[in-house]
Formats: C-alpha cells, structure tokens, sequence
C-alpha cells in the first residue's frame, strides 16, 4: 500500500471514529446554531508561504472574492442580524477592497476582526494600516508561530520574526493592546510541528514575558491546534508523523468541546461565495451539505440553522484537549 492510499484509508476509520465519538457524547449529528459570525476569506493571497497553512496561501495564488459576493455578503449578514464580520486569507489586507469592505461593515454597525499575519503590516504600501484599522476599531488576531527569532523564521521564512516585531510595534503605536483602549490585539499561536500546545494560560504568560522585553504588549493569546489538510498534512505524511499525529489527537478527544464548537455559530465563506461549516473544511472543499443553499447569494439563515455540520478526521483537532477554533479554547 502506498503513503497516500494509506493516509487516505486513515482518514476514513478516523472519521468513522471521530462520528462515534460524539455519537457516544449525546452530540451526533453536531447540528448548526442560527449563524452569528461571518468569517470571509478574502483570497488566498499572502506575502508569506507558512509551513502549516492549511489554506496552501501563498503570493502566487490569485483567487480573490469580487466585490459582488462581498456585498452580497453584506446583504446576507443584514437579513440574518449577523453583527459580527472575521476577515482573513492569505492574507485579507492584500484584497483591493479590504479597507472599503470594513468601511461598509462598520456603517451598518458590525464589528470586524482582521486575521493578521503582522509581516503584512511592514510592506511599503501598508505601513498606514495600523492607523486604520485603530480608527475603525478593528479587533486584529496577530498570528505568531514562537515568541523566538529561530522558531519563527523555521515556520515563515528568513527575517519573519524581526518584521513580525515590526507589525507588533505599529499596533502598539496605534493603540492596540493596552488596557482601556477597546483595541484589541490578541496573538495566535499554532505549534511548529506534530504536536499539541500547552495550555492557553501557560502559554500567554511565556509569549508576554518574552514580547515584554522586546517592548510589546498585547491583550490576550489563544492557541491553535495543527490541522491535518494543506501543507501541514503534506509535512506529516513525508515526516511519517501522520499516523502519530491523529493518534494524539484521537487519544486527547474531550466531549466537554463539542456544544462550543466554532462552527455551530461560525459560518465560514469561501472566496468566491460558496459557504462552509468552517476554514477547515473550506480549505478541503467540503461545502455546507444536506440540501441547504451553499451559495451566500441564495443562503438564509432559518435554512442553515439546525443543518448537520460535515465532519471528517481533522474535526479531532477542533476537540483535543480545551478544544480549538478561530476564537481558541472552547472548554476550560
């Protein structure tokens, strides 16, 4: 049997595992809340060629949402009362219309949270952005892989860490971060490698003595678990890890997760319109199912509420552990 022919015989009985799971828990199938946060991905777009992204961004992708789907966006959050808008890629900022999308978003009174990956923040043509997004009070989630130059650059590339520092510095400067502000800068961390992170708390006290000395102060830190798709999948199964992998993330399975899962509230939509249950399954092309619009021009929320989310085997990484979503932990 082959690498990929096993990797994909694993997935299946890890599915059926995963299903069995939560059927045990009193949680299958996990059916979708009323939708309450829209996350849009831009495109896929991105200064940057991570290790583990599980979306493959990168600056030769050339998909991008037009501005058609954008509004039609707007006018789905406006009949389904859906206030809160989560903007990410690549990377968001590149889009030509992202300062005008958070312009239209804020003047029908949502609020918007922009998925950074803070080397963004130092390209010539967007050093003014912090300043924006203070003035629109946009909650940015800085991704940062370590709190040290090596491990950085291992995941991003040459230099990452020290134009990372950079971006962190510019919101500092604008006003994200400290108490009182309302500017939220909240850092997220995934591992650098087939493993799971440390608590949320443990690791938030590490990440604030380390940036402390490098004169940086954020608000808060949530940790990501590693998804077994994209580039990182690629990683464990030429690594020989994927088997391992699954297994941890199988064996750190917690119940208590499930009822706060991201994609029961999250709607996730895709570049060109397509809706899905999360980024996850975007990023595997598992649009939403069960004959339900998956198409953000036809979707109504009293339709989408109550469908059975789709699952396969990297839900276990949504449910190791306290859990893992866009927002982090979801059981204490």
């Amino acid at each position: 049997m082959d690498t990929l022919t096993a990797s994909l015989s694993l997935e299946e009985a890890v599915t059926v595992a995963f299903e069995q799971r939560v059927a045990r828990a009193g949680e299958w199938p996990i059916a979708a809340l009323p939708p309450a946060v829209l996350q849009m991905n831009l495109g896929y777009r991105c200064n940057q060629r991570c290790a583990h992204c599980h979306v493959d961004a990168s600056p030769e992708r050339a998909e991008e949402m037009p501005w058609a789907v954008m509004q039609a966006a707007l006018e789905f959050a406006g009949r389904s009362r859906i206030i809160e808008f989560d903007l990410t890629g690549g990377a968001p900022e590149l889009h030509p219309h992202f300062r005008q999308l958070i312009e239209r978003i804020k003047a029908q009174g949502g609020h918007v949270t922009d998925r950074c990956n803070l080397t963004i923040l130092t390209e010539a043509r967007e050093q003014d952005l912090p300043r924006f997004l203070a003035a629109h009070r946009v909650r940015v989630m800085a991704s940062l892989p370590h709190h040290s130059c090596e491990m950085t650059d291992r995941v991003r590339g040459d230099h990452a860490f020290a134009r990372s520092l950079a971006g962190l510095r510019a919101l500092n400067a604008a006003g994200h971060g400290f108490p009182g502000t309302g500017l939220e800068l909240v850092l997220v961390v995934n591992p650098s490698g087939a493993f799971l992170l440390a608590s949320q708390e443990s690791l938030e006290a590490d990440f604030r003595a380390a940036l402390a000395r490098h004169g940086v102060v954020f608000t808060r830190l949530i940790a990501l678990a590693n998804m077994p798709i994209g580039r990182f999948l690629r990683f464990l199964i030429e690594s020989g890890n994927l088997a391992r992998y699954m297994r941890r993330l199988e064996a750190s399975f917690n119940a208590a997760t499930v009822p706060n899962l991201m994609c029961r509230t999250t709607l996730s939509l895709g570049w060109n319109g397509t809706l899905y249950d999360c980024d996850f399954n975007q990023a595997l092309g598992l649009a939403i199912g069960n004959g339900e619009s998956a198409h953000i021009r036809s979707a109504t929320s009293d339709e989408l509420t109550g469908r059975a989310v789709r699952c396969r085997s990297h839900c276990y990484g949504c449910t190791a552990g306290q859990g893992s979503s866009c927002t982090g932990a979801v059981a204490a």
